[in-house]
C-alpha cells in the first residue's frame, strides 16, 4: 500500500487540531489513558504535570485530562498543576488523583478515608450529565484509591457514587471540569471507553480527525523536505519498530535509504535470511549485511555476567555498524525507531513527564557515535499503533506480529557462557517452542514466547544410555504493556509436546522445564 503526502494545508494540520493533553501525576495508567484517547481517533500526548497555564495555552489543546497518581493530593511534596488551567476555558477531565487534585483547587476536600476502594465496584449514576449519555445508570468501574473528595464546593454537582464514595463522579456547574474517582481507561471499567469517548465528542467536541493513514503521509511529506537529496542509514534487526521505520522511509525516499542489518550471530533461526527477502527482494531497498559473528563471539568469550555481556555487545554493535555506516557515501541521516513509551521513560520530551525512568537505547547514543542526524518518524506512536501502520505500509503480519525480542539478542537466553554451540542448541529449541505455539494457534494470544539455555546439566537416560545433557527453560507470557506480566496457561498437551521434540531432536538437551514465574516479581527475560 502507497500512503500519499498530504495535498493540502488542512490536511497536514489534522493532528494538532485536535489534540488532548495528558497531564501525567506518575499514574502507572498514564500510558493507557493516552492509548484509549487515541482509539477514539483523537490525537494524545502526556506532558509534565507541571506545565504552565501559558503553555498550553500556546498548544492549544481540545481537551486535557489529569491522571492519576501515587500520591496524597494533602501531601506537601505532592505533585500540583498550576492552578490557572482549571480556568482556561478549556475541558478538563480529572482521573483519580486528578479529581482529587481539581476538586481541592476548587473550594473541596480530600480526605484519607477507612474505606478504601481498591479492585472492582458498583457505580451508581445519580444526576444526568453528557459525561454519561448511552451509559447504564448502574455499571461496574474499577477502583484505586485510599483518599477521596469528601467534600465539594457548592459549585459542584456529584453525578456518581459508590456503597463507600459519595463523589465517584464530579462537574463543576460553571467551568468545564469534570472529574472521575474510577479508573475508566482500564479493562475493568467495561464502559470506560464510552465514558471516555462522551467527554473527547460532547465535552471537548471533538471530531474523531486523527487517522494513522494521516499521520504516515505527514510523515513522509515531512521526511521528503528535511532529508531533500541526502541518504538516510536505517539500522535492521528483524523486529517490527525497525521495520517498520525502514518501510515508511522506503516510502518517502525510496532509493535514497540505505539499510544496515548486524549479523552478529545472536538472532533468531532463519531472521538473517528473513530480512534479506523482505528488503532487498520485497522493497528493493539498498541493504548492507555486515557478517560478523566471529567478532561478537570473541568478544563474549569467557563472559557469564549479563550486565557484562550487553556491554560489549553494544561497543561490537557500534563498531560494526559505524565501519559499514561510513562506507556508504551521501548519507547525513540515521533513523531509529524509537517509540512513543521510549520517549516519555527517558524524559526526552521537550513537555514530557520530569522524571527520567530510565534511559533507552533507542534514545540517544549512535547518531552521537556516528555525526549524523536524528530522524525518529515513531516517536510519536504506541507499539499497538506501530503495527497497525506496518500493516498499512505492506509489511507481511508474521513480521509485524512477531514477538518482541531483547537487542542483545540469544546472548542473554543463553545463561552462561555465550558459544556458538550453545546458541546453535537454543536457536533449534527456540524455533520448535514458536512453531508449536503457532501450530496451535496461540501466537497472536502470547505476548511473548521463548526458550532459555541454562548453565546446569542433569542426568537422563536415551535409549539404554546415560546422558548428561543440557537443561532447557519455556518462557511464555500474557501481558498488554509488558510493565507486567503473568505466565501463560499453556496446554498440557501442547508442552508435552514442545518437550518431546526439543529432546528429541535437539542434540545436547535431556530435560525441559516450564517457567511460571510472574513479573514481578520476576522478570520477562531471564537476564
Amino acid at each position: 500500500m502507497s500512503l500519499m503526502a498530504p495535498t493540502d494545508e488542512t490536511q497536514s494540520r489534522k493532528l494538532a487540531d485536535e489534540k488532548v493533553l495528558v497531564l501525567d501525576f506518575g499514574s502507572q495508567y498514564a500510558q493507557l489513558i493516552a492509548r484509549r484517547v487515541r482509539e477514539q481517533n483523537v490525537y494524545c500526548e502526556i506532558v509534565r504535570h507541571d506545565l504552565t497555564a501559558e503553555r498550553i495555552k500556546e498548544i492549544a489543546p481540545k481537551g486535557i485530562i489529569l491522571s492519576g497518581g501515587p500520591s496524597s493530593v494533602y501531601e506537601t511534596a505532592a505533585p500540583k498543576c498550576d492552578p490557572a488551567i482549571f480556568r482556561l476555558g478549556i475541558p478538563l477531565l480529572g482521573i483519580c488523583y486528578g479529581m482529587q487534585l481539581a476538586c481541592e483547587a476548587l473550594g473541596g476536600e480530600v480526605e484519607s478515608t477507612p474505606s478504601r476502594e481498591y479492585g472492582r465496584a458498583e457505580c451508581k449514576i445519580t444526576s444526568h450529565s453528557e459525561l454519561f449519555d448511552g451509559v447504564p445508570e448502574e455499571m461496574q468501574v474499577w477502583m484505586s484509591h485510599g483518599d477521596q473528595v469528601s467534600k465539594v464546593s457548592d459549585q459542584f454537582i456529584p453525578l456518581a457514587s459508590t456503597a463507600t464514595c459519595p463523589f465517584a463522579a464530579v462537574k463543576h456547574q460553571e467551568l468545564p471540569v469534570y472529574g472521575l474517582q474510577f479508573h475508566p481507561e482500564v479493562t475493568h471499567t467495561p464502559e470506560g471507553s464510552k465514558v471516555l469517548g462522551n467527554f473527547l465528542s460532547s465535552v471537548c467536541g471533538c471530531g474523531g480527525l486523527w487517522k494513522l493513514g494521516d499521520f504516515a503521509a505527514q510523515q513522509i511529506a515531512e521526511i521528503r523536505q528535511r532529508v531533500g537529496n541526502d541518504r538516510v542509514i536505517c539500522g535492521l534487526s528483524g523486529g517490527v519498530d525497525s521495520s517498520v521505520v525502514a518501510a515508511l522511509l522506503y516510502q518517502a525516499i525510496g532509493s535514497q535509504l540505505s539499510c544496515i542489518l548486524v549479523d552478529n550471530g545472536l538472532l533468531r533461526k532463519g531472521e538473517v535470511e528473513t530480512v534479506i527477502e523482505e528488503f532487498s527482494g520485497h522493497f528493493k531497498t539498498d541493504l548492507h549485511v555486515v557478517r560478523a559473528e566471529e567478532q561478537f563471539l570473541s568478544d563474549l568469550a569467557g563472559i557469564t555476567d549479563p550486565q557484562e555481556k550487553r556491554t560489549r555487545i553494544g561497543h561490537a554493535f557500534i563498531d560494526c555498524f559505524k565501519a559499514e555506516a561510513t562506507k556508504i557515501e551521501g548519507a547525513h541521516y540515521l533513523a531509529q525507531g524509537t517509540l512513543y513509551p521510549d520517549v516519555i521513560e527517558s524524559g526526552a520530551a521537550t513537555d514530557g513527564p520530569a522524571a527520567t525512568i530510565k534511559t533507552h537505547h533507542n534514545v540517544g547514543g549512535l547518531p552521537d557515535e556516528l555525526g549524523f542526524e536524528l530522524i525518529e518518524p515513531l516517536r510519536d506512536l504506541f507499539k499497538d499503533e506501530v503495527r497497525k501502520l506496518g500493516l498499512q505500509l505492506g509489511l507481511p503480519e508474521d513480521l509485524v506480529w512477531r514477538h518482541p525480542f531483547p537487542g542483545p539478542g540469544l546472548a542473554v537466553r543463553c545463561l552462561g557462557e555465550v558459544t556458538k554451540e550453545r546458541l546453535d542448541i537454543l536457536r533449534e529449541a527456540d524455533a520448535i517452542v514458536v512453531g508449536e505455539i503457532k501450530s496451535h494457534g496461540l501466537y497472536r494470544s502470547t505476548a511473548q514466547a521463548f526458550a532459555v539455555l541454562l548453565p546446569v546439566q542433569s542426568v537422563g537416560v536415551m535409549g539404554d544410555a546415560r546422558t548428561y545433557a543440557d537443561t532447557l527453560a519455556i518462557r511464555c507470557v500474557d501481558t498488554d504493556d509488558f510493565m507486567t506480566a503473568d505466565w501463560s496457561r499453556l496446554p498440557y498437551d501442547l508442552l508435552a509436546q514442545m518437550s518431546t521434540r526439543i529432546i528429541n531432536e535437539v542434540v545436547g538437551v535431556n530435560r525441559v522445564v516450564y517457567d511460571i514465574s510472574s513479573k514481578p516479581p520476576a522478570t520477562i527475560e531471564w537476564e
